[in-house]
């Protein structure tokens, strides 16, 4: 299995918090998760973070059963309503976001 993982960066504009996530949940989720071959979707809201370390504000993570599916995935149209979810957020926080791919290691291969 494989997980490709989005990090915001940055910071939601103050007072905004609720709206920003009641959005992510309302727009977001639902196109991340009509993403073509996605078998899960996580999201995560950080509570704490070390000393120093980077200012993330969500992180998300979907699951494929391949790199080739994740492929498929950015290709596929339903991508693009993703990317139009995403711009229809964007105004609420300032920041940057940026992906990793994972290989689960944990035995979870499928």
């Amino acid at each position: 299995m494989y997980t490709r993982s989005a990090v915001f960066e940055g910071k939601i504009h103050p007072g905004r918090e609720e709206e920003f996530y009641a959005a992510v949940r309302e727009r977001l989720l639902p196109a991340w998760q009509q993403m073509l071959h996605a078998t899960a979707v996580r999201l995560y809201r950080p509570v704490q973070r070390d000393d120093g370390a980077p200012s993330a504000f969500l992180v998300q993570e979907i699951d494929y059963p391949s790199l080739e599916a994740i492929e498929a995935a950015l290709q596929s149209p339903r991508r693009e309503a993703a990317r139009q979810a995403h711009e229809s957020v964007m105004h609420l926080y300032d920041g940057r976001h940026y992906h990793f791919i994972y290989k689960r290691l944990d035995g979870g291969e499928r």
